[in-house]
């Protein structure tokens, strides 16, 4: 499991770039390499949406632990 949890969490990272990148240079980098509208570009669109909601899991079970209350600072 904790392979998939690092694989799905670098795909988010590469969306969240992607994203920065479209907003800040209005440059899709995905569409770049893959081309606009291409069979893998959306494959890319789709795993990294996939892996984000496989990052709410984890995200919840941090909540319920002690590792997520010893980040905030109450």
């Amino acid at each position: 499991m904790k392979f998939i949890n690092v694989f799905t969490l670098i795909l988010v990272i590469v969306g969240g770039l992607n994203w920065g990148l479209v907003g800040l240079f209005s440059f899709d980098l995905v569409s770049a390499i893959f081309g606009a509208g291409s069979g893998l570009a959306r494959i890319v669109y789709i795993l990294v949406g996939l892996s984000a909601a496989c990052q709410i899991i984890p995200l919840f079970s941090a909540m319920g632990s002690d590792e997520f209350a010893a980040g905030q600072n109450r």
